[in-house]
């Protein structure tokens, strides 16, 4: 019966402190193979790579032609909130009426009056309609778990106040305590919420975001616009350490992407497009290569690896079209991002992967990703680029200063563009910024780093994430003092500020970049 009173007491909180902070603490096990450090030589000697993929990888490496202006049937969508802009799904569940007036019973022996008034008055409505209660179990707002397991369930309103149940710790029994909190408002329950997750160790403008979630949340819950996914849509996430939206064979998000269908269209017939899965990330994604105007398999060409491919291989017919035009040498393009039956709106996926599991990533693209595309085409790794952008700078700053641990030297290139270095800071295992503010220690283990760097930033995009910095360096205070490093250690660096917010520049900065590092000659 106690448990029947718990389920009653707990439906607006499903979760514990100790569930939130066993998500936030799973290490993230970045592994990148520490290959004995050997000093790095110029060479006029072609760079062979080995492909390190394991069997599993090797056999669902999928090559094939392009299938991103595909429109499958059954494609399915989560609806979005037309006055807010935001998708909101929700995933119910239910307890039946027998149990709910079983339950009450047992609270009115246990229970306060006052308490016991206040969860009599919530089930009150079904006891009289003899319905089972239905309640959100998970809601995600723009893919971002928000309320359910994870994180807190809805507020519900008794009297125009604002009644939550929470969990508290009790030393003297060892677990946990159910409760029942009453706030007068909405600004008093989210004052609550704060100091919830700061003492959770949640960084100020990851907070502020929750709250802004949460506002977002109620308000499509309480005006019914949302979507309500079928039962068991919700699942774990091992890799993510968290509840996503399960993807299935109906889910697709071709239409996510962003890039000119016509422009594509047109050389659609020199683009392939490989499925390749990674183990240690267990991912799956595409990659799209774009061979340059006349492309010859018994030529040698370099690549530029451009990450975030949902955006950037839209760049890639103009890239194209400046070779064609005579204005660059020929370059093989690829964007990598991930497979297509796979969302990631609130773009925790991409930080998890570009930041927090930055070395697995960068064992991906080493040991994997180049190795296999030099075996499908001829590709001069020395003058290969690899290219990232906010977090993604992130991401070619970590793999430019871990590059000599490597055997494998697929780049000799890289573009470090707006590097959301303040990302490295938020209270995740492993993120390490110590190490990165020295650089991973390259220049402990080499004298000079032979390697050509592009950065770059966007000369009007502090304030474009003022509630992120948390006390730490801005985009523009990290670019500085990266520039003031690399120079100190005379870097081959090119650098340059853009008058631009955070990414509007990107387009016209790689039709520059791949002019004055691919001159026609």
């Amino acid at each position: 019966m106690k448990r029947v009173i718990a389920i009653l007491l707990s439906l607006v909180l499903l979760t514990s402190i100790s569930a939130c902070e066993s998500s936030r603490n799973s290490e993230n096990g970045s592994s990148t193979e520490q290959a004995k450090t050997t000093e790095l030589v110029e060479s006029a000697e072609p760079i062979q790579l080995t492909n390190k993929m394991t069997e599993t990888e090797l056999a669902q490496v999928d090559k094939h032609g392009l299938t991103l202006l595909d429109v499958p049937e059954g494609t399915t969508k989560a609806s979005t909130n037309e006055q807010s802009g935001h998708t909101v799904s929700i995933e119910f569940d239910s307890v039946p009426i027998d149990d709910i007036i079983s339950g009450l019973d047992a609270a009115k022996e246990e229970l306060p009056d006052e308490e016991y008034e206040k969860l009599y008055e919530k089930y009150a409505p079904n006891i009289e309609s003899g319905e089972d209660y239905t309640y959100p179990k998970y809601i995600f707002v723009d893919g971002q778990n928000v309320f359910g397991n994870a994180q807190l369930m809805p507020p519900t309103y008794v009297d125009g106040k604002i009644t939550v149940t929470d969990t508290k710790y009790s030393s003297e029994t060892d677990s946990y305590e159910t409760i029942t909190n009453t706030y007068a408002d909405m600004d008093e329950y989210l004052d609550w919420i704060r100091r919830k997750y700061k003492d959770w160790n949640y960084p100020e403008g990851e907070i502020e975001k929750i709250v802004e979630r949460i506002l977002i949340a109620d308000e499509a819950y309480r005006n019914s616009n949302y979507e309500t996914l079928p039962e068991g849509s919700v699942v774990y996430s091992e890799s993510d350490y968290s509840y996503v939206i399960s993807t299935d064979e109906n889910k697709d998000y071709r239409n996510e992407w962003e890039f000119d269908r016509q422009a594509v269209e047109e050389i659609k017939d020199s683009i392939d497009e490989i499925d390749i899965f990674d183990e240690e990330l267990n991912k799956m994604f595409v990659v799209h290569v774009t061979l340059p105007p006349e492309y010859d398999n018994n030529k040698e060409y370099p690549v530029i690896l451009l990450t975030d491919g949902i955006w950037r291989f839209g760049n890639t017919p103009e890239m194209r079209k400046v070779m064609e035009d005579g204005n660059a040498a020929p370059v093989i393009l690829v964007s990598i991002w991930y497979s297509y039956d796979v969302e990631d709106p609130s773009g925790s996926l991409r930080y998890n992967d570009l930041v927090k599991n930055r070395g697995k990533l960068l064992d991906f693209v080493t040991d994997n990703l180049m190795p296999y595309l030099g075996e499908n085409y001829k590709i001069d790794y020395a003058r290969s680029t690899l290219y990232g952008h906010s977090d993604g700078g992130v991401f070619t700053h970590y793999a430019l200063f871990n590059s000599d641990l490597y055997e494998n030297q697929p780049f000799g290139n890289y573009i470090i563009g707006s590097p959301a270095f303040w990302g490295l800071y938020y209270d995740y295992p492993g993120l390490n910024p110590e190490e990165y503010e020295k650089d991973y220690g390259y220049f402990d283990r080499n004298e000079k780093l032979i390697k050509s760097v592009f950065l770059c930033a966007g000369s009007q995009e502090d304030p474009d994430y003022t509630d992120s910095y948390n006390g730490h360096d801005t985009t523009l205070e990290g670019v500085a003092k990266l520039k003031e490093r690399l120079e100190s250690h005379d870097t081959d660096l090119t650098y340059k500020l853009y008058d631009s917010h955070h990414y509007q520049y990107l387009p016209s900065m790689l039709l520059e970049y791949l002019k004055a590092e691919y001159p026609v000659q």
